[in-house]
């Protein structure tokens, strides 16, 4: 059964006493925020007034409050810079020179804060010849070497937003806040944090890069271990069209996996390899639904697993069991993670109505 939390229901997590201010944008920066906001940091996030909220079901805006400001008036400009100097840290997503321009560059921001963590956060970097260029998650992936190396043999495919946008950005905007933040509290000077998604994205290639060194690496789709090429490594079909994931790596899962399907003595399970084990596994997968199968090997040592769709993930009895999906305010969402056994971690709705004049007198009166 699914969990579900109410409006009344609040956390104040690890990051409790963490005040950071956002400035509204698509993708990896409210991403960032709201994993931040969700473990207890008190995130303002400021929009323009009229403008469309592409986040409309409050997931990706979740546990902060949202002013507006015109960031050309004189008079909210002066609103949000009080603001940030109570802050400990900012996020923006704009193109490079946008913040400068409408006199919320870091020069100035922090010279009135030098404690300031400035984070940054755009898909080519502050610098280098494509930074002032328009893209997205995909075209950021494309120039690292990570999505020529997903999908089939015939062509890349795009793996949503996930290693770009909110891998490769978010989570290291969100570690380099942190990281940022523990080096201001221990010396008293913030700085900028430029949080790239190209940069992050080539980051979380370093096993593959590692392969690579050790020839154990082809720079070639569905040729490699852990990109399909691997029989015992990939999705199969079953007889109601729905598809299970198999994964038993190790030689002693491999072997669990075999005598749980009853072919220890089939010849084309001995090379793990060979193309003759994929085409029998293909075989195999049709023979039985995606539910029998899994009641004859989910949980156990063999490595295999139903591939649900996101409306049926919430429902899969290991998920449900800890609450990995919550329905807020009917609204169905993922909830906060990682765990804290002393702080815990909560999506807060209960947060009051407020404005930029009331935020800033709250945060001065606390310094």
């Amino acid at each position: 059964m699914t969990s579900t939390i109410s409006a009344r229901e609040a956390g104040h997590g690890p990051l409790a006493g963490l005040r950071l201010v956002e400035f509204a944008g698509i993708g990896p920066g409210p991403f960032a925020a709201m994993l931040l906001a969700d473990l207890g940091a008190e995130v303002v996030r400021i929009a323009r007034p009229g403008g469309s909220d592409l986040y409309a079901r409050h997931v990706l805006t979740r546990s902060r409050a949202t002013v507006t400001a015109d960031l050309k008036d004189p008079a909210d400009l002066a609103r949000v810079l009080d603001c940030l100097d109570h802050a400990d840290a900012l996020i923006e997503g704009f193109r490079p020179g946008v913040m400068e321009r409408l006199g919320l560059g870091p020069d100035l921001v922090l010279a009135r804060n030098p404690r300031l963590v400035y984070g940054r956060m755009t898909g080519w970097g502050q610098e280098g010849p494509l930074a002032r260029s328009a893209g997205h998650d995909l075209t950021y992936i494309a120039v690292t070497g990570a999505l020529a190396a997903i999908g089939p043999r015939s062509h890349p495919v795009p793996p949503l937003n996930l290693l770009g946008d909110f891998g490769g950005g978010a989570l290291y905007l969100a570690m380099g806040l942190l990281a940022a933040v523990l080096s201001a509290r221990a010396t008293g000077a913030g700085q900028v944090v430029d949080c790239a998604v190209c940069d992050g994205a080539a980051s979380l290639m370093a096993m593959t890069a590692d392969f690579a060194a050790q020839g154990r690496w082809v720079e070639e789709r569905e040729a490699n271990l852990l990109d399909g090429g691997a029989p015992y490594y990939r999705t199969y079909r079953c007889a109601d069209g729905g598809f299970v994931a198999l994964a038993p790596l190790e030689p002693q899962f491999f072997a669990e996996f075999r005598r749980r399907v009853g072919l220890e003595e089939d010849p084309a399970f001995d090379d793990r390899d060979g193309a003759a084990l994929r085409r029998r596994l293909e075989e195999l997968f049709l023979t039985r639904t995606r539910a029998e199968w899994c009641r004859l090997l989910e949980g156990s040592d063999a490595c295999v697993a139903p591939v649900l769709s996101l409306s049926e993930a919430r429902h899969h009895p290991h998920l449900a069991a800890r609450g990995t999906y919550l329905e807020v305010d009917g609204v169905m969402q993922p909830a906060p993670a990682p765990r804290f056994s002393r702080t815990p971690a909560a999506i807060r709705t209960d947060l009051p109505r407020t404005d930029l004049e009331a935020i800033a007198r709250t945060w001065r009166e606390r310094t």
